[in-house]
């Protein structure tokens, strides 16, 4: 037992990975190391990239990185998993900081996780991870609005599974003209519509449409994303009308990028907002049931 060191009864259960710490010898230098992307990441000949992965979580340490009495590291939100017990020796970490490694860290350039996706940028080990939030290759969050779906992939790949998993209508156009029907238009919670994909300019957007609440009084929304990045975005436009009996309501606004949640555009009322009195109005009838007809036209500014 190192000295100093108490053990640990309760460790939550971990199952760390064997490391190897038998790196050969360098010069300590200002060089840099490169390690290439593998299969399944990075990949190092002398071990180097096993020593910064994480044991428990199995990701790459960023500063602070801690170790027990016997060497042992671990990441900073690990070492709050374990309750700064050593998932390897059961020995408490303490706070002590292994410099060592994170000044290794520091010569360190390392390829974007998104390489397979199309990103070959190499960064300091340092800037990669904040590199990667923002990468432009990243995947996109599939943009099914009626639930919570977890898949995520480039482009091609949620056009097929929008169509394959959620059975969504696919439209090749840049002008629509949708109806929206509902029986009891009091509901407002769980209301929302089929999400509809249109082809247009070679590029692909989404066309939503929901209820949903301001304070108190009741609301639909409907708005246009882009299957892409927010500066390819800013390059179209579209505008959105519903009418009926002589009057008219409309809408004209950039497309928002999918990267945008369809609750943060809903929640921003960044799209033609209609209240549901002047809803009801255009649906004709008693006012008792939703037949709401929206047109739009999308296209591209020179």
């Amino acid at each position: 037992m190192a000295p100093g060191g108490g053990v640990c009864k309760d460790v939550i259960e971990s199952h760390p990975k064997s490391l190897k710490y038998d790196v050969a010898t360098t010069k300590t230098d200002k060089s840099v190391t490169r390690i290439a992307a593998g299969k399944h990441g990075m990949q190092s000949p002398n071990g180097v990239h096993e020593l910064l992965e994480c044991p428990v979580c199995t990701t790459l340490m960023y500063p602070p990185i801690h170790q027990c009495p016997n060497g042992h590291t671990l990441c900073s939100n690990c070492k709050l998993r374990v309750h700064n017990c050593c998932p390897t020796c059961r020995l408490e970490m303490g706070n002590i900081r292994c410099l060592a490694l994170e000044k290794v860290a520091e010569s360190l350039e390392l390829p974007c996780r998104h390489q397979d996706l199309g990103c070959h940028d190499i960064f300091p080990y340092y800037s990669k991870l904040k590199h990667e939030q923002n990468c432009r290759f990243r995947p996109y969050n599939c943009p099914y609005a009626g639930s919570e779906c977890s898949i995520t992939g480039d482009i091609p790949f949620l056009m097929t599974h929008l169509k394959d998993d959620h059975n969504v209508d696919m439209h090749d156009g840049c002008t629509f003209n949708h109806r929206y029907v509902k029986s009891n238009p009091h509901e407002v919670e769980n209301a929302t519509w089929m999400l509809t994909v249109f082809n247009c300019y070679g590029r692909q957007f989404c066309l939503h449409f929901e209820a949903f609440q301001l304070g108190m009084a009741p609301f639909y929304i409907s708005f246009l994303r882009f299957m892409g990045e927010d500066t390819e975005a800013k390059k179209f436009s579209y505008s959105l009308e519903v009418g009926g009996y002589g009057r008219k309501f409309t809408w004209q606004g950039v497309p928002r990028s999918i990267r945008d949640s369809h609750r943060k555009v809903r929640d921003s009322q960044d799209g033609l907002v209609i209240p549901r009195n002047l809803a009801l109005f255009f649906s004709g009838g008693d006012r008792q049931e939703l037949k709401l007809r929206v047109s739009g036209r999308i296209w591209k500014e020179q």
